[in-house]
């Protein structure tokens, strides 16, 4: 069967409404989504890092109640796992305050065997940071060599606008490995200064990967191939919280993918039918995510899915 191997980090989220604390969650960009994919039976590993403390103890711990293996991630004894404040909105969407004390030794893990169609999840800062991204090339060597999907979420956050420049080659490494690339408008917008799907695509994504998809928050869902060009209107719901909304959305285009039996060889000439219930997929997990704190889907949404 299928696997989803992602690497990023993990850390707690501690959410914040009205001013006051309301839960704490394990969390991050790429884990989320595989959380997600974990509780839906889909096989996956996950590549990490977390310190050897209280916080670090509950992220394994939910690790491995969500069915994760924790092989590969790395438990570190000097520096502390890092927290993140999340203060919602009225419109339920988070700011964010983040605290991070890694060592100088980082991500010392063996990788995980990576077959032909297993599909790899990259992402946000931890995809470009420089002090990882000698373990994040060779996977995305091994991916290559495998002949894995790879899906690539740059998840780029307003506090990096001012390092957009200096990222860009990192960015369009990662562009040239994707199979797959979905962001926000936002995202682009604090990369490029664009915000339409179509220039992105065009002017930024296309040389690089032909397949792409573009969220706008509550509004449409961008879909661009080689094949397809069509934009898909989201359904509006009452929002809890909308942390990990993006992060679901790439598990259920993952699960969607896995789902449909989609391969990396067929990839770029899959057609709207195809296309149309892959996106559906990453609507619905999306859409759950947002109904409670959780940073994944529920296990009664995961049960009804499960593959």
């Amino acid at each position: 069967m299928r696997k989803v191997i992602g690497i990023g980090e993990t850390l707690l989220d501690i959410i914040f409404r009205e001013g006051q604390p309301t839960a704490a969650v394990p969390g991050g960009s790429v884990f989320n989504g595989i959380v997600s994919l974990a509780r839906a039976g889909v096989p996956v590993c996950f590549i990490s890092e977390t310190g050897n403390d209280r916080v670090g103890d509950i992220i394994l711990r939910f690790m491995r109640d969500n069915g994760i293996d924790t092989t590969h991630v790395n438990v570190f004894r000097e520096g502390k796992s890092p927290v993140s404040l999340a203060f919602l909105d009225e419109r339920s969407d988070a700011e964010y305050l983040f605290y991070k004390n890694y060592p100088a030794q980082r991500l010392d893990v063996d990788l995980p065997r990576i077959d032909e169609d297993d599909i790899v999840v990259l992402g946000s800062y931890y995809a470009l940071a420089p002090v990882v991204r000698d373990k994040v090339t060779e996977l995305l060597d091994r991916a290559r060599t495998a002949g894995a999907i790879v899906y690539y979420d740059p998840n780029f956050r307003a506090s990096h606008k001012e390092e957009a420049i200096r990222l860009a080659p990192t960015i369009i490494e990662n562009l040239e490995y994707a199979d797959i690339v979905r962001g926000s408008q936002d995202d682009f917008a604090y990369m490029y200064g664009l915000r339409d799907a179509d220039r992105i695509y065009k002017e930024k994504v296309k040389f690089y990967c032909p397949n792409f998809l573009c969220t706008s928050g509550d509004g449409t869902v961008a879909l661009r191939t080689p094949r397809v060009v069509k934009d898909y209107p989201v359904r509006p719901l009452q929002a809890v919280s909308t942390i990990g909304a993006g992060d679901n959305f790439n598990a259920g285009i993952i699960y969607g993918l896995l789902k449909h039996g989609v391969r990396r060889r067929q990839l770029d000439q899959t057609d709207e039918t195809t296309w149309d219930a892959v996106v559906q997929c990453g609507m619905d997990f999306a859409a759950d995510v947002c109904l409670s704190f959780g940073n994944s889907v529920s296990s009664q949404f995961a049960q009804a899915h499960r593959l």
